[in-house]
């Protein structure tokens, strides 16, 4: 997974190529709890750094995903509007929320790696 980057907003993103695929993590799924409804963003659609682009929603609570780079979402995963639960089985797999691109794909060797995230989350308690 040395292709994955972390946030501190517990949001996985991994490049292939020139497009990012975003998800959230082990800890952020398992923090919310079942996951039953999921609200993706709309395909072929720019979005700002910040911007919500994702809403989720559990039996504990509601959050978003917000954009992490000024982009275009390319591609959503249309699966998790049926089955949200993917991202509780398998959140740095089969439960990704979208596929974006940017401009610049450097801006991802500002976020943590692998090891940088552990840590991060192992502060949190």
């Amino acid at each position: 997974m040395s292709n994955t980057k972390f946030t501190s907003e517990h949001e996985w993103l991994r490049l292939d190529g020139d497009v990012i695929t975003v998800g959230i993590t082990d800890y952020a799924q398992s923090h919310l709890g079942d996951l039953v409804y999921i609200q993706l963003p709309d395909a072929d659609t720019s979005y700002s750094t910040g911007e919500e682009v994702a809403v989720i929603e559990s039996v504990k609570t509601a959050g978003g995903i917000a954009m992490p780079f000024d982009g275009k979402v390319v591609e959503v995963n249309a699966a998790l509007n049926d089955e949200p639960g993917v991202v509780n089985e398998d959140p740095l797999g089969a439960g990704w929320f979208f596929k974006m691109t940017v401009t610049d794909t450097a801006l991802l060797n500002g976020l943590m790696d692998e090891a940088a995230y552990k840590d991060y989350i192992a502060t949190l308690g």
